[in-house]
């Protein structure tokens, strides 16, 4: 199977210098690029089912004295899957939605996923930093080539900064993990790197390869490049790109450094994973362009997979190798979701772009109309981003939340309110992606037209359309089947974890602890199916007056008079709307006191003065020096409703971690 994977790599890199000569053919060269992938996608799940052993082949090319080794195992195979299954849909979607700009891209699209392919499969440091600096110049490639003015080439040179950040970071951390300059990973596993060689490469890794999957505080490119990307390869940079980065991330800290890693190590991918949720969320409710909401949301899920990691990590420093199979397990359940659903959703926002002739909020409306296959894919993609029962995103989360439920007994006291703070935070990430998804659907896809071209929107080519059903599709069985998805990585969990999921996954759902009931969606499917049968039934027999036809959506408004065939889209709920009551809720009530401030008009050049006031007399001499404490670290002196969320949260995670600290200390006591 790896001789196939390896003819599939290197006909999707051949497939690229084709597509160069002849760029009138980029329909025809996108086929050929989906049935690769397709092919791909076939064969590695074929090995994940039969979990055959390892596969290795030595090409006769490579760095001066050595060859380039690719190895085909059941941690590369996982990822593989993740890649060649959204690669499939996007190569589809491409072929008859280019425009002159984004032919200019062509070239370059099966480059990146023959890179990512090449990192994957990778088994020496030189084949892999060479997959991963490939795939990020490739993707460079396609933001620039599409746009020439100003400020997608300023996103270009701070994204092609952030690709060279990135393998500044990887060469020094194999540099120290590979015994007397062997960089095979075979050397690296049989003498693993100690001590403070260990640690520098932790931090190295972190930092090169959360870079490229969007972890805080290092996602700044995320947001900025996907709205300037084309459709189908925003769908890939988010649902694949940011995988191969988490699998660089898994490899060397699961596979590379050994087994015998302290429970620390986790601490960091704990903290990076929190921030990242919580901040995407955020940045998700606030963002007017359905593609960077979309990107925002990715820096949040992709912060749920490293606190799956983080757990993981932990739990197999203190010996739980249970729980460490569960919850990396349950990343990795996550990361194949997510590839699924973000996809489909970036798909969607192109399919909204080309249709209704805009992605900004502000006009759409009333998009489940003129485009319902598409609305169709976009209520099927948010509802699994929402983490909504039933669906994909449910069931990794809820194994995510029952792994952290399960993690106290991991360290002492300072590590367990660390884990219980992250609990809590997941928790609002997880409210946050549900409220931002229902923003997406209520704004863009429901209600009434915003703009005459929204309403004279329409529905994509067949290939888009089946592109956004497939994904759909797929998404779906992975919601009423994860014990399935879980058991393909049954193989990798032994062999990074000691230990598998033998009795906790199954056709019908899967189960934290072997025996116990869990989650089993398909049996709840059918006992909703089986009420709302019985109600539609009961309704159909005995209601009053016959049946009566509607529009699918109206928004509660009556039929619009003649002389406004759109009504009044001013008086609908708007993407600002939706964000105001959560951005007045942390401004103004951050710590739960009232303010009273001049603030000057537009023009007027007096400061700002801020007062406080209160029913206790007592309450700004206690608190007063706390709140000039905040002001100074936020670097301004106005009135703390006007903070901004990051500058706030910033003060949140301060203030946790000086609790940790202080925790700590006493405990050393």
């Amino acid at each position: 199977m790896l001789i196939v994977l390896t003819l599939v790599t290197a006909g999707l890199a051949a497939l690229g210098s084709v597509a160069a000569v002849f760029p009138k053919r980029a329909a025809i060269l996108n086929a050929v690029c989906g049935a690769c992938s397709a092919i791909g996608a076939l064969a590695a799940l074929a090995w994940l089912l039969v979990r055959a052993g390892p596969e290795l082949i030595i090409l006769p090319i490579g760095p001066p004295g050595g060859q380039l080794a690719l190895e085909l195992d059941p941690l590369s195979g996982f990822f593989l899957l993740i890649l060649f299954a959204p690669a499939t849909a996007s190569a589809l979607y491409a072929i008859d939605l280019y425009s002159p700009e984004e032919a200019r891209a062509a070239p370059f699209f099966p480059v990146f996923i023959a890179a990512m392919a090449l990192t994957l499969l990778a088994a020496d440091a030189f084949g892999l930093v060479l997959g991963f600096e490939l795939m990020s110049l490739a993707s460079w490639a396609m933001v620039l080539a599409r746009h020439e003015d100003a400020e997608p080439r300023a996103c270009a040179i701070l994204y092609i900064g952030m690709a060279g950040f990135g393998a500044a970071c990887l060469i020094p951390a194999f540099a120290l993990l590979a015994p007397a300059g062997d960089l095979r990973f075979a050397a690296m596993r049989l003498v693993p790197a100690e001590g403070w060689r260990a640690s520098a490469a932790l931090a190295l890794v972190l930092l090169g390869a959360g870079s490229k999957a969007g972890l805080v505080p290092l996602h700044v490119w995320l947001p900025l490049a996907h709205p300037v990307a084309p459709s189908h390869v925003s769908a890939l940079m988010s649902g694949a790109m940011t995988k191969v980065a988490l699998y660089v991330i898994v490899r060397v800290l699961f596979d590379l450094c050994g087994p015998a890693q302290p429970v620390w190590w986790g601490v960091p991918l704990l903290i990076m994973g929190a921030a990242s949720a919580v901040l995407g969320g955020l940045r998700a409710n606030t963002e007017a362009d359905i593609k960077t909401v979309l990107a925002a949301s990715t820096i949040e899920h992709v912060g749920f997979i490293a606190i799956g990691l983080g757990l993981a990590l932990m739990a197999r420093g203190a010996d739980l190798a249970s729980l460490a199979a569960l919850a990396l397990g349950a990343a990795m359940l996550h990361a194949l979701n997510h590839s699924v659903f973000k996809s489909l959703l970036f798909l969607v926002a192109g399919n909204v772009q080309h249709g209704a002739g805009s992605r900004a909020l502000a006009r759409l409306g009333g998009l489940v109309q003129r485009m319902p296959v598409t609305t169709a894919g976009a209520l099927a993609g948010c509802a699994a981003s929402a983490g909504l029962p039933l669906t994909s995103g449910f069931a990794s989360e809820w194994l995510l939340f029952q792994t952290a439920f399960a993690s106290p007994r991991v360290g002492g006291l300072a590590l367990q309110s660390l884990i219980a703070v992250v609990v809590a935070l997941m928790a609002l990430a997880a409210a946050l992606a549900a409220a931002a998804s229902v923003r997406m659907i209520g704004v863009a896809f429901l209600g009434r037209p915003r703009t005459p071209r929204g309403s004279a929107a329409e529905e994509a080519g067949w290939p888009a359309r089946r592109a956004v059903v497939g994904l759909a599709v797929v998404s779906g069985i992975l919601g009423l089947a994860p014990g399935l998805a879980l058991s393909l990585t049954q193989a990798a969990l032994h062999a990074l974890t000691g230990s598998g999921i033998t009795g906790r996954a199954g056709w019908l759902g899967v189960a934290p602890v072997a025996g116990t009931p869990g989650y089993a969606p398909a049996l709840l499917l059918l006992l909703l199916g089986l009420v709302g049968a019985g109600l539609f039934f009961v309704l159909r027999r005995w209601t009053v007056g016959g049946s009566r036809t509607s529009a699918a959506w109206q928004c509660g408004f009556a039929p619009p008079p003649p002389w406004l065939p759109f009504g009044d889209p001013a008086t609908q709920y708007s993407g600002a709307s939706f964000s105001q009551p959560l951005l007045r809720t942390l401004g103004a009530r951050i710590m739960g006191y009232k303010e009273e401030a001049d603030i000057p008009e537009p023009g007027d050049t007096r400061p700002a003065t801020l007062a406080l006031t209160s029913e206790d007399p007592a309450w700004p001499a206690i608190f007063f020096p706390v709140l000039k404490v905040r002001a100074w670290l936020s670097g301004q002196a106005d009135r703390l409703q006007y903070l901004t969320i990051r500058r706030a949260l910033v003060v949140m995670f301060a203030a946790l971690v000086a609790f940790l600290v202080a925790i700590t200390w006493l405990e050393a006591l």
